[in-house]
């Protein structure tokens, strides 16, 4: 197995893609994404972490989280999070995700992919342009005409605060390198 380098730094920002086993369009279900923000919410109580992007798409999201000074567990809040779901998930709607053998061997249900890409945010403009592809992402996959349109996203936040005006249309997003932004 690949022994992989994740970068930690404590008190990081960091940009996170997970996405779902085989792509399976989970969170076009609505009991799903209620289940995956109570375990964010249940997660967040004992492993703190700011969320300053968010934006959920029906097979996988991204989010730009910071957390708090003198930590850099991110892995244990992912975990944690894709645990609580799976279970919760699987009780709510009374479904039972079949594992392929090697998931069965570690009790894994099949929600998730195991990993999930993480970039450690390096400064502001690192920062504005990851926050950019984050929230024009569901007009780049095609699930909405306008990045306003796409209700599960922190962009709705961000034009309340000024930063982006509600009909921001992601032009921004030819000025990105999409290579340099994971998914």
């Amino acid at each position: 197995m690949p022994n992989y380098r994740r970068a930690r730094v404590q008190g990081g920002t960091y940009f996170f893609t997970v996405v779902t086993h085989k792509r399976k369009p989970l969170f076009s279900d609505g009991s799903a994404r209620l289940c995956l923000r109570e375990a964010i919410s249940s997660v967040h109580i004992n492993y703190p972490f700011k969320i300053d992007a968010f934006c959920l798409l029906p097979d996988h999201l991204h989010t730009i989280w910071t957390l708090p000074e003198g930590d850099e567990n991110f892995s244990k809040r992912w975990r944690a999070i894709k645990s609580h779901f799976s279970r919760r998930f699987r009780e709510q709607v009374n479904r039972y995700a079949a594992p392929t053998g090697s998931r069965q061997v570690r009790g894994e249900l099949t929600f998730w992919q195991r990993r999930f890409w993480e970039h450690l945010i390096r400064d502001e403009n690192d920062f504005r342009r990851h926050l950019d592809y984050i929230h024009f992402n569901p007009v780049k996959h095609g699930y909405s005409e306008s990045v306003s349109d796409w209700p599960w996203s922190t962009f709705h936040r961000y034009v309340n605060e000024g930063v982006y005006s509600n009909d921001w249309s992601g032009i921004a997003m030819e000025k990105i390198d999409l290579n340099s932004v994971g998914e």
